[in-house]
């Protein structure tokens, strides 16, 4: 798999993320897929070969080691990257349509290839608001919703976060309960315990940055609604004030028939 393609795709949707989204990336890209590539692989290796057990029974080590390791540490956590950076393409996805009806525009109007609105087009960062308000928060709400789900996964399959030392396993064809002995458990804690971590702190990131975009898209609400208020206020008071005024007219003309008729 190649994880530069990966950045470079979100390198694209980072230039329109907040700054929150921004740290985001860079914990996602340091703390995780360069751990994971650097180390956590050289550290699990090849795990079936050094997962021992006290019997020579043909067959039992292999029932034992997919009973408790069912799926691989780093294959899990590939497939949770994958799934989380998957939302943020949606992202890019949709600035990259919003572009390009730009584009179509721009050229509709001028007609020429070579127009200088349209390097500017390239390098402009779309404001998050309107359909493209909506698309980001529902990326955070899917990225939330995957660090979770596979973090439960986690804990679920593998009974915890911890690493033991010995297994004990009774599955067929072992002639009876055998201990099995897992290579480097503390090392393979540790890093358990910090890819957690660093999904743990994913998530805060990613729960800060929705509750902002939230605020701000309230405060735009607010700041709209208080805008609307004084001008229908001012636009009361002028039709109150025109009805004043027709009816001081119709007074006054009544008072002046009423005192033509006493000359007479």
């Amino acid at each position: 798999m190649s994880w530069g393609a990966l950045y470079a795709q979100l390198g694209g949707v980072n230039k329109h993320s907040t700054s929150l989204g921004k740290i985001w990336l860079s914990v996602l890209f340091i703390f995780r897929i360069t751990i994971l590539v650097l180390a956590a692989e050289s550290v699990w290796g090849d795990e079936q070969s050094d997962f021992t057990c006290n019997t020579q029974q043909p067959g039992c080590k292999n029932v034992c080691y997919d009973y408790f390791f069912p799926v691989s540490h780093i294959r899990l956590w590939c497939l949770q990257l994958i799934f989380v950076s998957t939302p943020a393409l949606l992202v890019a996805m949709h600035v990259a349509y919003r572009k390009r009806g730009d584009k179509r525009s721009m050229l509709a109007s001028n007609g020429s290839d070579k127009n200088p609105d349209l390097e500017t087009l390239k390098n402009r960062r779309l404001p998050i608001t309107g359909p493209l308000w909506w698309t980001y928060t529902c990326s955070l709400f899917f990225r939330l919703i995957f660090e979770g789900g596979f973090m439960y996964a986690l804990y679920f399959v593998y009974d915890g976060f911890q690493m033991p030392r010995l297994v004990k396993c009774e599955q067929w064809p072992c002639p009876n309960k055998v201990d099995c002995f897992i290579s480097r458990p503390t090392e393979k804690t540790v890093f358990t315990i910090f890819m957690v971590s660093s999904s743990a702190i994913c998530m805060i990131l990613n729960v800060a940055e929705l509750g902002y975009l939230v605020a701000k898209a309230l405060m735009r609400c607010s700041a709209r609604s208080n805008r609307r208020t004084p001008s229908y206020t001012h636009r009361n008071s002028q039709d109150h004030t025109v009805l004043q005024n027709q009816k001081n007219e119709m007074l006054l003309s009544s008072n002046e028939t009423t005192s033509n008729k006493t000359l007479c």
